[in-house]
């Protein structure tokens, strides 16, 4: 202890803030620690263990709010862009493998298409090549000995019917057609038809020139050769044949005095049609 506190003397504390007298007292005499003004919610004061002096204690700085975890935070954000990315990339992969199984059924699809088209192009073509196996060997039609004797082979598949024989004179008519054949009419078609006419050949061409003729005309004509010894001038008329709603062929030549008239109702008979006019014979 220095010799100012031993000797009784008064102790002066240093004060950081001004302290004022107290109301009515002497200013001009020293102020006593209990005569001086205490703030009390500025300062702390307490007394001196040693000395019973007054002493003024700093007040305790005001605790800081704890700061955030950045940390934390950088975590949370990275969560949630993590899980929207993930969402993200799952929808990406559902639209994917949705685009992929459409794709890969509609392949299937066209794959089991062709496999049925390619399964029933070759059927047709297998029933095709067996219809024309099953029409050889042909058979030989063999008309009148009076009208010329004309002969020509046809498939055996098909069947015969000779209304008119011309037995007696006059015309004479058969008809061809695959397995069996119809009432013979305008209606029903037949894969034959062969007339020998007993007229120049000159009026039964003329029955046929108006479907030549015109603006429009429904047929065609072309003057062909046919025939067994390929011998044998002809018109042939392609189109829609007078008379009916039938689109097919007329082949018409003369034997003798007389004119052959030979109809296929159908173009669908064409092959055979060819086939039967290049077989032709008959006596001149």
């Amino acid at each position: 202890m220095d010799n100012k506190q031993n000797s009784g003397q008064p102790y002066t504390a240093a004060f950081s803030q001004p302290i004022t007298s107290p109301q009515g007292a002497d200013a001009s005499q020293p102020v006593g620690p209990s005569q001086m003004a205490q703030p009390m919610e500025m300062q702390n004061i307490q007394q001196n263990p040693v000395t019973g002096q007054p002493m003024i204690m700093q007040a305790p700085a005001p605790i800081s709010e704890p700061k955030k975890d950045v940390k934390s935070l950088v975590k949370t954000i990275a969560i949630i862009a993590l899980s929207l990315l993930s969402l993200t990339f799952i929808g990406l992969f559902i639209w994917m493998f949705t685009q992929y199984d459409a794709a890969h059924t509609d392949v299937q699809g066209q794959i089991d298409d062709a496999v049925v088209k390619a399964i029933d192009t070759n059927t047709m073509k297998l029933e095709n090549e067996f219809a024309e196996r099953e029409k050889y060997p042909f058979l030989t039609f063999a008309g009148p000995a009076d009208y010329g004797a004309l002969t020509f082979e046809y498939p055996k598949t098909w069947s015969v019917y000779v209304p008119m024989n011309a037995a007696n004179g006059g015309d004479f008519e058969a008809y061809f057609n695959p397995v069996q054949i119809d009432a013979v009419n305008n209606e029903n078609v037949d894969s034959l038809r062969l007339y020998i006419r007993n007229v120049p050949f000159e009026d039964v061409t003329r029955q046929y020139q108006g479907s030549i003729e015109g603006d429009a005309p429904e047929m065609r004509l072309d003057s062909v050769v046919i025939g067994k010894e390929n011998n044998i001038n002809a018109n042939r008329y392609t189109g829609r044949i007078p008379g009916t709603e039938f689109n097919g062929f007329v082949v018409i030549f003369k034997i003798r005095d007389k004119t052959v008239i030979m109809q296929s109702d159908s173009v669908l008979f064409e092959n055979d049609f060819n086939t039967l006019l290049a077989s032709i014979r008959f006596n001149a």
